[in-house]
C-alpha cells in the first residue's frame, strides 16, 4: 500500500504541473521527489545496514546452504529492508519489492528462530523450543516462502519457489510447514484485501488475489504459434545471459564506488535517480499522441489515478502510450502490457523505446545502496519485447499481444533466474490462465537450456560475487581424482578428554576454529582414540561455568547437568554468544582442568583419508555438515588427521593446493 501510494502521489503532483503546461516545474517536482526518497533509502542501507541492499535473494540462499553471518538476518537489516524498499520503489527506480520481501520473510523468521532479540527486548521463553540449526533453517525456509507468498499473492509458488531456489535441504516436513505458512500468507492477504475494498486503504485491495487476471483470453494456438513460442524463448535465453553478464560487470565497477564508504553509496544512488527521473520523464515526449480508443472500457485520458491511458501532454481524448507505461506503477505497467483486447495500444516504437530502457535502468540499478528486486524489472523488459515480437507477427500467431507479453516475461525469467517450476506457477497464479500452461512451460524450458550455454543464473552469480562459499549440489569433475586428505590444511589442534584450562583458552584465543578434534590417552583409553567433536561455543559456555579440578580426573556428566542446563548450550542469537573476553580466568584457574567428555559430540560424521573428494563433498552439502573429520587408514598412527569444513571444498582453496589440475567448474 505505501509503495503505491508515494509512487502515484508523487506522479500525480507532476501531473498538475503537466496540465498546467509548466513542464520544467513538473520535471523538478518529479525529479526533486524521486532524488529525496532516493537519498533517504540510501542513506538507510550506507550507515544503519549495508547486508540490506540488493535483492538479499542471494544472502538467503547462501544462509540455507549453511552460510552463517551476523548482518544477513540480523533485526537492523529486517528494519532497513522494510523502510528502504519503500523509499526505493516509491522513487521510481527500476526494480521490485519481491526480491526484498524475501529477505523479509527471512530476517522476521530468524527472529523468531533465535527467541526474539534481547537488544530490542523483543523476546518470548516459548521461542526457545526453535533455537537449534535444524529449526531455525526450516523457520528462514518458510519465511522466504512466504515472502513470495505476500509479493506476488501465489501461495503454491512460495512453496516451489523455496524449494527449487532457496533451500539446499529438502524434506517432507518442510513441505507442509512452507505450504502452510503460504497458505497463511494468503488468508492475511485475501482478509486486507477485502478489508480494504472501501477505499480507505489507497491502491491496496483493488482486485483480489489475482493480480493481472488474463483469464477471458481462450488460447488457441497450432504448429506456427508454437514456433513463435520457441522463438521467443531463444530471444528470452539470449536476452536474458546478456543481461546476468551486465549486471555482473555493473556490480563489480560499482564496487570500486562503494567500497570508498558511505558518501560515495549515497552519492551513486542520487546519480542513478537523476538518470531514472531524465529517462522516465524524458523518452515519453518521444512518443506521439494516440487518439483514445472509442471501444476503451477505461477512462480515456486516466485522469488522477494510475491506468492504461496517460494524458501527459497530449490535448483531450488523446493519451501518451510511452508514459503509460514509465509514469505509472509497475504494477500498472505490467498490467497495461498483460491486458487483452488491446493489439493497437501501444505503437512498435514506444515498445522497443521501453524495452531498452528498462533493460538498461535494471542494469545500472541493481547494485545501488537500496533494496531492490529483479523480478519487476525482468518481467517488464521481458513482457515489452514479447509484445513486440507479438506485434511484428501480427496475422501469422492467433495469440492476443498480451499472450505474447506474458510469454516474453516467463522466457525472461528463465534466462535471467533459471527458475522453472515456481517461476511458471507464479505466473499462472498472477494471471490465472491455466489454459496457457503448456507454452508458458515451453518457453521456460527453451529459455533456460538457451541461457545455460552461456553463464549461470543471476542469483548463482551473486552468490559468487560476494564471496560466499556455497556448496554446489555436485562435486566438481576434478574432485574425482583427488582424496579427503589430499585437502587437510593444518595446523590440527586437538584438546584432551580433560584438558587443562590453560590450553582450550590458548586454543581458542589464537585460533578462529567452530570445532576441536577430543582425543582420549592413556589413563582414560587404552590407546589414543578419537573421542569425538567439541564446539567452541559449547567450551565458552563449559569456560564461564567455571566447573574445573586440580587433578587431572573425570567427573562425568552429571556435575555438569546440575550446573547447566540444555538451554545454556543452543545456538545464541546473532551476536549473543559467551565471548572469550567476557570470562575472567585467573592464573590459577589456568592451571585447573576441565572434563570434556558430557559436552563433547560422541559420533562425529568422519571418512577415511583415502575417500574420493567428490563423495566427501557430496557427503557434506547432503548432511548439512559443518565439520567432518578425516581419520587414518592405516593403524598406528595419531586418530585423526586433520578437520574438513566447507572453505576446504571450494575450488580456491583446492587449486591452491593443486595449481596444475585444469579447473572445469
Amino acid at each position: 500500500m505505501l509503495f503505491s501510494a508515494t509512487h502515484f502521489s508523487r506522479i500525480s503532483l507532476s501531473d498538475h504541473y503537466v496540465v498546467q503546461c509548466s513542464y520544467h516545474k513538473a520535471f523538478v517536482v518529479y525529479a526533486g521527489c524521486n532524488l529525496v526518497l532516493a537519498a533517504a533509502a540510501a542513506a538507510l542501507c550506507a550507515y544503519v545496514a549495508p547486508a540490506a541492499a540488493g535483492s538479499g535473494i542471494p544472502e538467503v540462499k547462501a544462509y540455507l546452504n549453511g552460510v552463517d553471518a551476523y548482518s544477513i538476518l540480523a533485526p537492523s537489516t529486517l528494519f532497513v529492508k522494510i523502510f528502504g524498499s519503500i523509499g526505493g520503489v516509491s522513487a521510481g527506480f527500476v526494480l521490485g519489492k519481491e526480491g526484498p520481501m524475501v529477505h523479509t520473510g527471512a530476517c522476521i523468521a530468524s527472529l523468531l528462530g533465535q527467541g526474539g532479540s534481547r537488544k530490542y527486548h523483543l523476546t518470548w521463553t516459548w521461542l526457545r523450543y526453535f533455537k537449534n540449526d535444524r529449526d531455525r533453517r526450516d523457520l528462514i525456509t518458510c519465511g522466504a516462502a512466504a515472502g513470495v507468498a505476500a509479493a506476488f499473492r501465489a501461495p503454491v509458488g512460495g512453496v516451489l519457489f523455496a524449494l527449487e531456489e532457496a533451500a539446499s535441504w529438502w524434506r517432507s516436513a518442510l513441505l507442509w510447514r512452507t505450504f502452510f505458512t503460504t497458505a497463511v500468507v494468503a488468508v492475511v492477504l485475501r482478509t486486507f484485501i477485502d478489508f480494504c475494498r472501501s477505499g480507505n486503504c489507497g491502491l491496496f485491495g483493488q482486485g483480489g488475489l489475482i493480480m493481472f487476471d488474463l483469464s477471458s483470453s481462450v488460447p488457441a494456438y497450432g504448429t506456427p504459434d508454437l514456433i513463435a513460442v520457441i522463438v521467443l524463448g531463444i530471444v528470452g535465453g539470449i536476452f536474458g545471459s546478456l543481461y546476468n553478464f551486465l549486471i555482473d560487470k555493473t556490480l563489480r565497477t560499482y564496487s570500486i564506488f562503494n567500497e570508498r564508504g558511505a558518501p560515495f553509496k549515497i552519492l551513486l544512488t542520487v546519480a542513478v535517480s537523476l538518470l531514472t527521473s531524465c529517462c522516465s520523464y524524458g523518452l515519453p515526449w518521444l512518443a506521439k499522441c494516440t487518439p483514445c480508443p472509442p471501444d476503451a472500457q477505461d477512462q480515456c485520458p486516466t485522469i488522477g489515478r494510475s491506468g492504461n491511458y496517460k494524458n501527459f501532454q497530449c490535448p483531450p481524448n488523446q493519451y501518451n502510450d510511452l508514459a503509460s507505461l514509465f509514469l505509472n506503477t509497475n504494477d500498472d505497467a505490467i498490467r497495461n502490457l498483460f491486458s487483452g483486447g488491446t493489439d493497437n495500444e501501444f505503437c512498435l516504437s514506444t515498445l522497443f523505446i521501453f524495452f531498452i530502457g528498462v533493460y538498461c535502468l535494471g542494469i545500472v540499478t541493481y547494485g545501488i545502496a537500496i533494496p531492490s528486486g529483479l523480478f519487476i524489472p525482468v518481467i517488464l523488459a521481458g513482457a515489452s519485447y514479447g509484445r513486440l515480437v507479438g506485434t511484428f507477427l501480427g496475422s501469422l500467431s492467433k495469440l492476443d499481444k498480451g499472450l505474447f507479453a506474458l510469454l516474453g516475461a516467463a522466457s525472461f525469467l528463465g534466462g535471467t533466474m533459471r527458475m522453472t517450476v515456481s517461476v511458471c506457477v507464479i505466473l499462472l497464479e498472477l494471471t490465472n490462465d491455466l489454459l496457457m500452461l503448456p507454452l508458458v512451460m515451453l518457453v521456460l524450458l527453451v529459455s533456460k537450456t538457451v541461457a545455460d550455454c552461456f553463464n549461470k543464473g543471476v542469483y548463482d552469480q551473486m552468490v559468487k560475487m560476494k564471496g560466499f562459499p556455497f556448496m554446489e549440489a555436485h562435486a566438481e569433475p576434478y574432485m574425482r581424482n583427488l582424496v579427503a586428505g589430499d585437502v587437510v590444511s593444518g595446523p590440527l589442534i586437538t584438546l584432551s578428554g580433560v584438558e587443562r584450562v590453560g590450553n582450550i583458552v590458548h586454543a581458542i584465543r589464537l585460533t578462529g576454529h567452530n570445532g576441536f578434534p577430543v582425543v582420549d590417552e592413556p589413563p582414560f583409553s587404552v590407546a589414543p582414540e578419537l573421542c569425538g567433536l567439541v564446539l567452541r561455543t559449547h567450551l565458552l559456555v563449559l569456560l564461564k561455568g567455571k566447573r574445573f579440578t586440580k587433578e587431572r580426573v573425570s567427573t562425568g556428566a552429571a556435575d555438569v547437568l546440575q550446573r547447566f542446563g540444555a538451554y545454556d548450550f543452543a545456538k545464541a542469537g546473532s551476536g549473543k554468544g559467551v565471548k572469550l573476553e567476557e570470562i575472567d580466568i585467573n592464573e590459577e584457574e589456568m592451571e585447573m582442568y576441565v572434563d570434556l567428555h558430557p559436552i563433547t559430540n560422541r559420533s562425529p560424521y568422519t571418512v577415511v583419508e583415502t575417500m574420493s573428494l567428490a563423495k566427501a563433498a557430496i557427503l557434506f552439502r547432503e548432511l548439512g555438515l559443518r565439520h567432518l573429520c578425516v581419520v587414518p587408514k592405516t593403524p598406528g598412527r595419531p586418530p585423526i588427521v586433520g578437520i574438513l569444513t566447507r572453505h576446504d571444498f571450494m575450488p580456491e582453496h583446492i587449486l591452491g593446493f593443486f595449481p596444475h589440475i585444469k579447473h572445469h567448474g
